[in-house]
């Protein structure tokens, strides 16, 4: 969930590092920090608060070099103080270490360490290691890490740099993600891709139980026994600029815009097809795999639980299979029947999120086949799985996934298609009519975010209420929790979704004059039942706010005190319809509220610890 930054190279170091960490803003942090290497110095200058505290304060000091390493933490082990913030060292000052993760074995360690007349100034966990180096160095950087490495449980992504050892930087990473970047005579090295962008796209990605000795001109890969390992180059070919603002005031409004090409990318990106046949190009399951199926599981957390619950939804029209849909972080603990013939697809937009990961390996570990739906090339979760739909989104730095769980929709739609059309479950012109809906959807986004006024009209209404509901039903049910999550997520409005025909199991007692309540509403899904539920919210004055298709009933008009009339289409392509208004109301409550839309409190970009 931190942000990681590193170089060697013949360029000053710090200025890099700290646009690095600026582009590793939106993973979410609360202080940051630097460390870098002059002559035989080191140096280090960290702040709790916002990057412009650390920039301050290295205005007032004389840190340079053209090695360093950068961090931006977001607190788990200690508050967020100066004290607590990265780079962390050892007793005698000579010895830097940032890391993403957490060690959860790291008490144990302490003791012994202290026992040993170590002392510690932070709460936590990370500065053991910069003690476990210190205790095996020996003038040997990439040694001592290994050494100090070993016992260690839980996750990290780790860089360390010595004053002693000053033409090298040793990195290493079990279960949080670490890229590092080749340059001409430098090298770089981040958690995430985006801030390696304006210099490099040649790029390697570490694999768990992996660590490497950076220098300007020379890269080794080992892994945690010393052995070395020979890996390739992979190109990226993300455009920097779309990892910028191109106008737009905030990330999350660029990227809710970005989503017509998104959706389109992605479908020409991970498919194809001739006549009546649908082909994934990485799925790379045989005939024989796909027809011995006889369950499935989705397992995602967060906005990718929502895309895993429409799956389910839409793939019980034509996939005559058992589905179910579980939570990351419950299922690695649950008893779920999985054998070889089940089939788990695995949903996160970085493929690295720590309990998606954690549920995957219980089903490798019991036979089953794992499909990844992924954005990120070279991700954890792409390479334990035995096949990738993969999301052609691009980068995305806004906090809240938009673009990335709109492309998460349409590849599942995909995968469904394909699965079911392998299975001779559906018919081959009805495959081709679902993927003639599905490539008209980017021009009925566009539609949509060109009418983004009415929106804000609606937003400007509510925007002081204190607490949303969202109901809806069928397949529209999980785009109610989403819309719900989005708005919590940027404005801090306490939302909910709900099942609409749950309203009456305890909601109802919430709405009054001042209770905002948004349906979602379609004829595809329990129509006159979801009209009920209106009358019922009428009754006790809640506020109502419908998002319906064009074709729905005028009595709507006398329902609600807004309605958002959305294209006609057909199943497929409602949740995406759906999503994309929900998407611009969060944002714009958000604004009007002076929220950080793209940085909110509390949050990170990627879970990558439990």
């Amino acid at each position: 969930m931190c942000g990681i930054i590193g170089y060697v190279g013949a360029r000053p170091a710090v200025p890099l590092l700290i646009e690095g960490l600026r582009r590793l803003e939106y993973r979410g942090y609360d202080s940051a920090g630097i460390a870098t290497i002059e002559g035989n110095s080191l140096k280090v200058a960290r702040r709790a608060g916002k990057l412009q505290a650390l920039i301050t304060a290295l205005g007032e000091s004389d840190i340079c070099g053209q090695i360093g390493i950068g961090h931006s933490r977001w607190a788990t082990h200690g508050e967020p103080i100066d004290r607590n913030a990265h780079p962390h060292l050892d007793c005698r000052k000579r010895i830097a270490v940032i890391h993403n993760g957490i060690i959860e074995n790291y008490l144990s360690f302490k003791e012994s360490l202290q026992a040993e007349g170590h002392r510690f100034s932070s709460q936590t966990d990370t500065e053991i290691l910069a003690h476990l180096v210190e205790r095996f160095y020996r003038g040997d950087l990439e040694e001592a890490v290994r050494l100090g490495l070993q016992g260690i449980k839980g996750a990290f992504a780790i860089a360390v740099i010595a004053a002693d050892s000053p033409e090298e930087i040793i990195v290493a990473k079990t279960a949080s993600p670490l890229v590092i970047g080749l340059g001409n005579g430098e090298i770089f090295f981040s958690s995430d891709v985006p801030a390696l962008l304006p210099h490099t796209r040649q790029m390697i990605f570490l694999h768990d139980g992996e660590m490497a000795r950076l220098r300007k001109d020379s890269l080794k890969i080992t892994d945690l026994t010393g052995k070395e390992i020979e890996r390739q180059p992979i190109h990226i070919d993300w455009d920097p600029l779309t990892a910028q603002k191109e106008g737009f005031k905030h990330f999350m409004r660029k990227e809710i815009h970005e989503q017509p090409q998104a959706v389109s990318a992605t479908i020409s990106g991970c498919s194809s097809w001739d006549n009546y046949h649908l082909h994934l190009k990485e799925f790379n399951l045989t005939e024989q795999q796909i027809n011995e199926i006889t369950n499935i599981y989705l397992i995602a957390c967060g906005t990718s639980l929502h895309a895993g619950m429409v799956a389910k939804q839409l793939w019980e029209d034509f996939l005559p299979l058992r589905i179910g849909v579980e939570i990351g972080s419950e299922f690695r603990y649950g008893n779920s029947y999985i054998d070889e013939d089940t089939l788990v697809i695995a949903i996160s937009q970085s493929g690295e999120t720590a309990d998606t990961l954690a549920g995957v390996q219980r089903a490798k570990e019991k036979k089953a086949t794992v499909i990844a739906i992924t954005n990120i090339v070279g991700s954890a979760l792409e390479r334990i799985s035995d096949g990738i739909i993969r999301t052609f989104s691009g980068p995305e730095i806004g906090v809240a996934a938009t673009k990335t769980f709109t492309t998460q929709l349409t590849a599942l739609a995909l995968l469904g298609l394909y699965l079911a059309q392998r299975r001779g479950s559906i018919s081959p012109q009805e495959v081709r009519h679902q993927l003639t809906v599905l490539s008209q959807i980017p021009s009925l986004i566009t539609q949509l975010l060109d009418r983004e006024k009415e929106i804000v009209a609606i937003a400007e209404k509510f925007y002081h209420a204190s607490d949303f509901l969202y109901l809806a039903r069928g397949l529209l049910y999980p785009i109610a929790l989403e819309g719900a999550l989005k708005l919590k997520e940027i404005s801090y409005i306490h939302a909910e979704g709900y099942p609409a025909g749950e309203m009456k199991h305890g909601p109802i007692a919430l709405i009054d004059e001042k209770m905002p309540v948004v349906f979602l509403l379609s004829r595809h899904t329990a129509y006159d039942k979801v009209l009920a539920n209106i009358q019922e919210v009428k009754a006790r004055k809640g506020k109502v706010i419908i998002f319906a298709e064009r074709e729905e009933d005028h009595q709507l008009n006398r329902l609600a005190e807004d309605i958002f009339l959305l294209p006609t289409s057909e199943r497929v392509a409602l949740p995406i319809l759906h999503t994309v208004p929900l998407q611009l109301l969060a944002y714009h409550i958000a604004i009007l509220r002076g929220t950080d839309v793209d940085q909110p409190r509390n949050l990170a970009k990627t879970v990558t610890v439990e």
